[in-house]
């Protein structure tokens, strides 16, 4: 019973009595004690029913029959005038009255306790906020955030707590809390961990959802070393979502086991762990050539596919790349010595004294700033084309460097350099010639393989281009021109030439020819086959028998999908006369269909499956370049929890920045309840 308010009701139906007398529900007016029972037809006293003192005497208004002599109720000695003048009533209004005042001055009470405890939790909320968005920019920055000592006093606290006290001196909250008790500042290393793990939860979170709603997905997965020599396993997932490819980082994992069981295990349970299907919808892998990988029996890949049995293997096509350039080096023996000498040229050059002297000669033959000679990658060979483009353009400069050292007899630094110069002759500078012109090639092809976007059924079409442009190079015209470059640089003649061609360049192209061949011959299995044939580009684009081959791979349903063949060659054909311009992708495709996936839902299914087949590793070797700037010499002891976190906030920079702060305080104070901050926001507080 509310004994705060007392409320009157007026709609009921008064019954009548044999005197024919009812209830007036204007006696409410004069008196504000009363109350009505329709189902008795009764009158009674609520403040005496409810606040009597001990002990009153019992009266009509307070019995189970109650009042209900209505004739009499407004008699001057009978009634309600009589009841009101009673004692026990008057006990019983006083102490109704109490009790109204009580509670009016409770609940005043509580609004201003409610309204103090609101405005402390919007502090503690703003004061986490920044402290979590002061870890999320030295994240996103690869900033290190503690510091070798962080008591009060110390000079240097470390970027985030000197970020936190910068923010302090023109923010009140943040002063005050930072001013605060020192376990209740939200500082320390574990806090930081908890707020780390949980804005990179909110990012996986993100990607998870993503992934599940584009079903299929692919993954890539690479491993290195840190400077802690432990083995980190990068793991990225490949996907459709949304018009466009992803390439999406997940975790770095300790890999304390490196035979191929250890690996496949790693993998799968990170799967699991995040709930992704991958026994049906994991459609492709993506790794290096090592054999724990790529092993044909027992690799990674191979039981990966045994739970998940549409899981693809596709070999780096960067790697593959890299492979070709090895082995024509491996295969032509003045290759393999040119590119060593390369190597001792720049060692030479960036001696200290021996570089001051190349940068000052460069100032004397050049404008612009000078050039620095490239150190040779030994992973990387599409890179070395800088080597030899720098060499090149430089090579008078270098010369006369060597010229002038060999000149001084100032010991070993003359003799190494007038050996340098023996050996700079016409066969390095033709073989200097020909590695700029065919590296140059090489490395746009792989720079464009490690696009995120690029699907297979392109990355096949730019190997087939570079391979046509290598044939063009046979052809006598182009070795002319390119003889005419190596002349302008030394004197020679025409025996030179004809040596030139037969013992150098031809064995170079022909050997990168056949490797080339040999290592994407992948083009003629059924898989890229069909990928081919929904490639808009390709001769066979939607032409059935691939399509159908591959949809069998994916278990699609052959009927559906030759309808929607049927279908969607109209649909393209009628397009086109209204004038729109041809697809030029997969993605493209994939884009036209899906407002129509559910019409076209087999070849949209296919689309996303070519899509989400892996061309490269390099997001892997992406997110390595982000460890080594995490985790720094400095940084050597961190935990891999945290250091899985920050690569998740670093690597996918932008859907962190992105992140809805207010969700965060929410699932930050949801998941971590024990703290001395209240962060939850009521909107009334009860006391009993």
């Amino acid at each position: 019973i509310n004994t705060h308010t007392h409320t009157h009701t007026h709609t009921h139906t008064h019954t009548h009595t044999h005197t024919h007398r009812s209830f007036n529900s204007e006696w409410y007016k004069q008196h504000p004690w009363l109350e009505y029972s329709q189902s008795q037809n009764s009158a009674y006293c609520f403040a005496c029913r409810h606040f009597s003192l001990p002990n009153t005497p019992a009266s009509v208004f307070t019995s189970q029959l109650g009042f209900s002599h209505w004739k009499k109720a407004m008699y001057k000695d009978g009634g309600f005038k009589v009841h009101e003048k009673s004692e026990g009533h008057i006990n019983a209004m006083f102490a109704w009255g109490e009790h109204k005042k009580a509670i009016l001055t409770d609940s005043s009470i509580l609004d201003a306790l409610n309204e103090a405890y609101n405005k402390k939790v919007q502090e503690n909320r703003k004061y986490i906020k920044t402290v979590a968005e002061v870890l999320l920019l030295t994240s996103t920055q690869n900033i290190a955030q503690r510091g070798h000592r962080e008591t009060e006093g110390a000079d240097n606290r470390g970027n985030f707590l000197e970020i936190l006290e910068m923010i302090a001196k023109h923010d009140p909250v943040v002063q005050k809390k930072m001013k605060g008790k020192q376990n209740a500042k939200y500082t320390s290393s574990v806090i930081q961990n908890e707020i780390l793990e949980c804005l990179a939860n909110m990012v996986r979170d993100e990607i998870i959802r993503e992934v599940k709603e584009s079903e299929v997905f692919s993954v890539i997965a690479d491993e290195t070393k840190d400077l802690k020599k432990k083995e980190q396993l990068s793991l990225v997932l490949r996907y459709y979502y949304n018009g466009a490819v992803h390439e999406s980082f997940l975790d770095f994992q300790q890999a304390t086991r490196l035979d191929a069981e250890g690996l496949k295990d790693k993998i799968i349970h990170r799967l699991e762990r995040y709930g992704l299907e991958y026994r049906s919808n994991l459609v492709g892998q993506g790794y290096d050539g090592a054999s724990v990988m790529s092993g044909k029996h027992s690799g990674v890949a191979a039981r990966i596919k045994t739970d998940a049995k549409h899981a693809v293997y596709v070999h780096c096509n960067a790697h593959c790349l890299n492979l070709v350039l090895i082995d024509t080096v491996k295969a032509v023996p003045e290759a393999d010595c040119f590119f060593a000498l390369l190597q001792k040229l720049y060692v030479y050059i960036s001696g200290s004294y021996v570089h001051q002297k190349w940068l000052d000669v460069q100032k004397e033959m050049y404008e612009g700033q000078p050039r620095e000679l490239q150190k040779l990658s030994d992973t990387r060979w599409a890179c070395r084309y800088l080597a030899c483009r720098n060499l090149m353009d430089r090579l008078p400069a270098v010369l006369r460097v060597l010229h002038d050292i060999a000149t001084e007899n100032s010991g070993e630094r003359s003799v190494d350099a007038r050996g340098l110069l023996t050996q700079l002759d016409i066969s390095f500078v033709s073989l200097l010639a020909t590695f700029r012109r065919l590296l140059g090639d090489a490395k746009v092809l792989s720079d464009t393989l490690q696009s995120p976007s690029l699907d297979l059924a392109m990355a096949l079409d730019l190997v087939s281009a570079l391979k046509d442009s290598f044939q063009e190079y046979r052809k006598e015209t182009f070795v002319d021109n390119l003889w005419k470059s190596i002349v302008d640089t030394r004197k020679c003649n025409d025996g030179d030439k004809d040596s030139f061609r037969r013992t150098i360049f031809y064995p170079i192209v022909d050997t990168i020819l056949g490797e080339l061949d040999r290592r994407f011959s992948k083009v003629n299995c059924e898989i890229m086959r069909g990928i081919q044939a929904l490639n808009p580009k390709s001769t066979c684009f939607l032409q059935e028998e691939a399509v159908f081959r591959l949809g069998e791979i994916y278990e699609s349903d052959s009927e559906d999908l030759s309808h929607e063949l049927h279908q969607t060659r109209r649909l393209l054909q009628r397009k086109q006369q209204s004038g729109m311009a041809n697809l030029s992708g997969i993605v493209e495709l994939a884009v036209f269909l899906e407002p129509h996936k559910d019409v076209f839902h087999e070849l949209f299914r296919l689309c996303k499956i070519a899509i989400a087949l892996p061309v490269s590793s390099a997001a892997c070797e992406r997110s390595f370049s982000a460890l080594k700037l995490i985790k720094t010499h400095l940084r050597t002891t961190m935990a891999d929890d945290r250091l899985s976190n920050l690569g998740v906030l670093s690597i996918e920079a932008r859907r962190a920045k992105s992140l809805d702060m207010d969700k965060f305080i929410k699932l930050f104070a949801t998941n971590h309840q024990n703290r001395r901050i209240n962060l939850i926001i009521f909107n009334k507080l009860y006391l009993s």
